[in-house]
């Protein structure tokens, strides 16, 4: 098992920040529009920087899918930002009329996303946003693992033509990918090459799927390790190329199982090679108060649970070898 350390741990929603700021350097066409949460969605600092391209629309989320869509047709690359219920659930209708049907270069980019929202509770908890957001057409999703790697995505997004999901959290996490990363849209990546099992985690996920494999080493389970940052569009290549080899898998996402990253990667492989799977996600329920770290366990969402769904997937492949 590969091994990676980390010297500092940072939220994800602050890698969005430092990102947008960065994109904004690099294009003056990129503007951003906030429903109230600056500090939320750590815009400060593209504010500071570049304030007449910044729109604070206020507690009005479908007006700023709505601006944001009609900002397009000027050219402007807009990223809203508020958090991840609010992004989705909240302007659903908004996002499919105005920005998915007409291929509108929006960037909808949503923080405090899934269980580790933490205390806020189940009304602020969205689990079902990535199903949301994949099924419409045309709408690229993007989960990304770390400060990092978030930051990169969102200097990536801006580069890209139409419409972006682009899905981050709050609570601090380490720091374990590349500063200098370039980020691929669409491109998996390669945590750790294995055997035995293939994991394919999102998000905060990909920690935990780390220190499941360590654990899982320990005990000569040769776990290969994918990080699919990119949920729609899939790298199917990646997917079929690691079940191939590992004959099982295990997906983890911090979503409900329903509609999620599990559920994209079934679909392949029932069209291209049916295989035994497990899936390490939150088991079609809403959430609850409770700090990050309560929740994940509570939930099956930590190294512990994707152990066990490794241990269970290889036994139902041994039992069809």
């Amino acid at each position: 098992m590969k091994k990676y350390t980390y010297t500092d741990k940072k939220d994800t929603r602050s890698g969005f920040g430092a990102g947008l700021l960065e994109a904004g350097k690099k294009n003056d066409q990129v503007v951003a529009l906030c429903a109230d949460l600056i500090g939320s969605l750590k815009m400060n600092d593209f504010i500071k920087e570049f304030p007449e391209r910044f729109v604070q629309v206020g507690i009005a989320e479908a007006n700023m899918i709505g601006i944001a869509a009609g900002m397009t047709i000027g050219g402007k690359i807009p990223f809203t930002g508020t958090f991840a219920n609010f992004s989705t659930g909240r302007v659903y209708d908004q996002i499919r009329q105005s920005v998915a049907y007409s291929n509108k270069n929006v960037k909808i980019c949503a923080s405090h996303a899934g269980l580790t929202l933490g205390e806020d509770g189940a009304t602020h908890q969205i689990l079902e946003d990535i199903g949301l957001m994949k099924m419409l057409p045309g709408m690229t999703v993007i989960n990304p693992c770390d400060y990092n790697q978030t930051k990169a995505a969102t200097m990536a997004i801006a580069e890209y033509e139409g419409p972006v999901y682009l899905r981050f959290g709050r609570p601090v996490v380490p720091i374990f990918t590349d500063a200098d990363q370039k980020f691929e849209i669409g491109k998996a990546w390669m945590v750790n090459e294995g055997a035995d099992v293939s994991i394919f985690a999102t998000g905060h996920l990909v920690w935990e799927a780390i220190l499941a494999g360590e654990k899982l080493a320990e005990e000569g389970i040769d776990a290969e390790i994918i990080n699919i940052h990119t949920i729609k569009p899939l790298d199917a290549e990646a997917v079929l190329k690691s079940v191939a080899k590992t004959g099982c898998v295990v997906t983890a996402e911090e979503h409900n199982r329903l509609g999620g990253l599990g559920d994209s990667i079934a679909q392949l492989l029932a069209v291209n090679n049916p295989t035994p799977q497990e899936y390490v996600a939150v088991n079609d329920s809403f959430g609850e108060s409770g700090t990050p770290e309560q929740l994940m366990t509570k939930y099956g969402l930590d190294a512990d649970h994707i152990v066990a769904a490794v241990k269970k997937v290889i036994e139902r492949k041994n039992k069809n070898a």
